[in-house]
This record gives structure tokens, sequence and C-alpha cells, in this order.
């Protein structure tokens, strides 16, 4: 393409056609690059199915640019004029084309963005860094909601987007008159549920192509690259989402907290890839899982939750991560330092819940968030565990996992490693929840109904020694304090068969 004027570089999860940097631009004069860069699909250990995935979206997102008229300099991994990170492919690629200008929507995750930065005195042109529009709370109305706030609760975040949205909205009150229907959502699934599956597609050939490549370049990686089943297109993205809310939305709430053996998606929407990397509008998803909750599709409660999770939780935690990096990704408020246990890569471990999640994570790339946040990211905060190696675990685990969204998640909401800045208190439980919420624990080797001892389940021992060894800084938590005086009320040698309990299982880690 002769005489480029303006050369707008897309990232991997910018595959949206409204996206600000092709919003003012012209197909006629301008030229879109994007790369697959070897150095972000080694910045950790990603899975597999995860490197094919954003691959395979981009591939099919430079079909659709082309069809609307762009012209798109692709730069695959295998090719020629491919460089392992951004700068130098930019360099590449401006030598190449010689544009007047480069302009970008800003990235996603602070360390891609200060690198970015760093290109407005590198390069002799000017670039442009313009602000990711697609997200309905910008930094710096984030900024001046948290400003002043002695409590940075996503709940009273989460009332604001629904009245800066609309979204289940009667006038100025919250549709149904409560704004939170999450008590509601607790409910244990039985293995006789009908469990819709997520809508799964057939590689074609460009998808094909990524795979070959995934298998040959990545063979080291973590996880299973087949069954390879994701929406890599917006239209079949759209077409998870309808599946989803016709046939798994109306119970999603329901049991959006239960967890059953070889069911690893029950109603859960499985959508949340596709909404990170641009394939999905966060609002015009929400409009359609309202629509259907208007049109008595589905209930309240299941409506309220999903949307909760997409206009409450994910902007919330979006805002933190920008709000408190850099920094924020070595928080160790319990000073945890315990090496990532091998069973988490391997699955290779007795506890049938920690198997459960880490084996469905190998094999899809996938977990739903009660399985983070209750299995295995219950387990990292009972045993010590650095949240930074844990963080470093779901970044690279999960076909969802972007570092805006997933570090919060497990440095505030999983590890309480920020020291309650997200969370109210530490996500800390012992088996019986897992019980509770599950059908893992019957098929188990241990039991969850012995606190101590060689068959007892280790979440029990862990965590009552977990209320010991911080009680200091736990205690005056009021959702804590009650486990600290139950804690206190055991005899001194209970007290001492939990903590060798513990102490012998942390040994054989």
């Amino acid at each position: 393409m002769a005489g480029v004027r303006t050369l707008i570089l897309v990232l991997g999860d910018q595959l949206t056609p409204t996206l600000s940097s092709l919003a003012g631009a012209d197909p006629a004069r301008d030229l879109v690059l994007m790369a697959e860069l070897h150095d972000e699909a080694t910045s950790v250990w990603h899975h597999k199915k995860k490197i094919a995935f954003i691959f395979a979206a981009m591939r099919h997102f430079a079909a659709e640019l082309r069809a609307r008229g762009w012209h798109v300099d692709y730069v695959t991994l295998g090719s020629a004029d491919n460089h392992p990170g951004f700068t130098d492919q930019l360099d590449h690629a401006i030598a190449r084309h010689r544009p007047q200008r480069v302009v970008v929507t800003e990235a996603a995750e602070w360390r891609v963005a200060r690198e970015i930065e760093s290109w407005k005195t590198r390069f002799s042109i000017p670039v442009d860094v313009l602000p990711d529009d697609r997200f309905l709370c910008s930094h710096e109305a984030f900024r001046t909601w948290a400003q002043g706030r002695k409590s940075l609760r996503m709940e009273y975040f989460y009332r604001d987007m629904r009245r800066r949205t609309g979204l289940l909205m009667d006038g100025d009150q919250p549709v149904g008159g409560r704004w939170n229907f999450d008590s509601e959502n607790r409910k244990a699934a039985a293995v006789d549920l009908f469990m819709p599956r997520p809508k799964a597609f057939v590689p074609d050939a460009i998808t094909s192509e990524v795979l070959a490549l995934v298998a040959a370049r990545f063979a080291d990686h973590f996880g299973d690259l087949a069954p390879f089943w994701f929406a890599v297109t917006r239209r079949d993205a759209e077409a998870a989402l309808a599946g989803f809310i016709e046939q798994a939305l109306p119970q999603f709430g329901d049991y959006q907290d239960a967890m059953l053996a070889g069911e690893p998606f029950l109603y859960h929407s499985a959508i949340s890839q596709y909404l990170n990397c641009g394939l999905l509008d966060p609002l015009r998803v929400c409009r359609q899982v309202e629509a259907a909750y208007r049109a008595g599709k589905a209930p309240l409660n299941a409506a309220e939750g999903f949307i909760r999770q997409i206009i409450g939780w994910r902007e919330y935690v979006r805002g933190i991560y920008w709000l408190k990096m850099p920094g924020y990704e070595r928080s160790n408020f319990f000073g945890h330092s315990r090496p990532l246990p091998d069973f988490y890569w391997t699955a290779d471990t007795d506890m049938a819940c920690v198997k459960a999640a880490v084996t469905q994570t190998r094999e899809l790339a996938y977990a739903h968030h009660i399985q983070r946040l209750m299995v295995t990211g219950n387990f990292a905060l009972l045993a010590g565990i650095d949240p930074h190696a844990l963080h470093e675990w779901y970044l690279s685990v999960y076909a969802d996992a972007f570092e805006w969204v997933e570090l919060p998640n497990t440095v505030g909401m999983s590890q309480f490693a920020d020291g309650g800045l997200l969370a109210s208190k530490p996500y800390a439980a012992s088996g019986a929840y897992i019980k509770r919420m599950s059908n893992y624990c019957g098929a188990c080797r241990f039991d969850v109904r012995q606190r101590t001892g060689p068959q007892a389940c280790p979440f029990n021992a862990l965590y009552w020694d977990f209320i010991a060894r911080n009680r200091d800084t736990i205690g005056s938590n009021p959702r804590m304090a009650q486990m600290v005086r139950t804690y206190d009320k055991f005899a001194p040698a209970e007290q001492a068969r939990i903590s060798a309990s513990a102490a012998d299982f942390l040994a054989g880690l």
C-alpha cells in the first residue's frame, strides 16, 4: 500500500471493529498492523489453547477488517518479517511503510502500556495513544469514584453502573426493589439436572493452521491443545452468547456457585474470553440478558447475577488494576512465600476437588469462578502459597486471563494479599464449604468429616491453622472474628493436633 498516512497497531485483545484507533481512520489511506509475537505468547507459560485462541481470533479479525475494506499488514509468527516484541515489530513496520504517524488504542495491561508510552520518544513520527472506550467506566471516572472513599467495595460501584447504564432499572430504582440477588444464587446442583454445554465450534482452515503452528512451536507449554472448541469469529462468539441465553441463563443464578464432578460448565456462559479479546461487546451482552428477563425467558436473580459480573465486577477490577499499578502485583499482606505445588500443573493429588479443577483447566483452559476462588485459590491461601506465583499460574492457564482482570481477582479477591482493599474478608474455607457446594467429597480419599489426622480432608486442618497463624491480623475483621473465637474454644490438645496435621501435609507438598 503506497502513501500510508496512519499506521494503526491493533493488539491481540482489541479485536473490535469499532475500536477507537479505527473509528476515526480512513481505510483508503490508513494501514492496520497486526502481529503474532513470540514475546507475548511466552510472557508466562500460556496454555496451548489460549495461544491458539488468540492467534486464531486475530487472523479471523484481520479477515473481517479486509472484508470491511481495510488494508491489513498481518505478520504471522513464522514469517520472515516477524520480530519477537512489539517495539521491534513496529520499528520494522515503520521502516517498510513510512507512515506519517502511528495510532494505537491504549493497552489493557500495565507492562504493554509502558512499552507503548516509550514509543513517543523512540520513534521520529508522532505516536497517538487513544482511550479504550469499549469499557463502560473510564480510568478517570473510576478514579473520581474512588477518590476520598474509605472503602472501595464493588457493591457501591455496581449500583452507580446500574444507574449509568440503565440496566435493570425502573426509573431511578432497581427492578425488583433490590440491587443484588446474590443470596438466591447459592444452590448446590444435583447430578440429575440437565446441563447444557456451551456451543462448540469446529476449527476451520485458518484455525487448523494455527493449531498446527501452536503444536509445533509451543509443544512444551501447559495444557491440551485438542479438542479445540472456542469461537474465534464475532459471528460464532455471538452464537455462543445466544446459546447461553436460551439454554443456560434461566438457571445460571441458582447454580452459579455450584460444582459437580464431570460437569465443568454447569450453567455458566463460558464467554469471558470472547469479551476480554473484543469479540463481544459488554454492554450489548448485558442488554441481551436484560431483554431475556423482560421477555420472561429468565428470572431476575439470573439476569441480575450475570449483569453484575459484567458491569459490576469486570469493570470494577479493571478500575482497581489501573488505580493501584504498578506494585499491586507484588502485594503480600500475609507474607506468604511457599512455592506453588507441582500438582497445580500435573493434577497429581489425592484431593478430589483440586484434582478435578486442575484436570479440567489442563484440558479446557477453563474453570468457573467458584472453582478458581474456593478450590485452587482457597487452597493456596490456606497453604501460604506465594500470591505472585499463584497470579502467574492463573494468568498462564486460562483462556480468559488477561492481567487487568486476573491480577485483582487473584491478589485481592482470592488471596487477600492487598489486605482488604478489594475484598471484605479473606475467602478462606474448610472442606465443609466444598462439601456443601459440590459432590467432590464423596469420591475423595480424604474424609471431609475429619479435622485432623492422615485421613482428614487437608482443607480442614489448613483452614484452622490459617486462622491460628493470622489471628492477630484477621481477628479485628467483623466477618472473621467469630472464627477466631471458635478456634480459641478448641482444647489445647486439639489446637496442637491441628498444627501438626497442617504441618505434616505441607511438608509433603
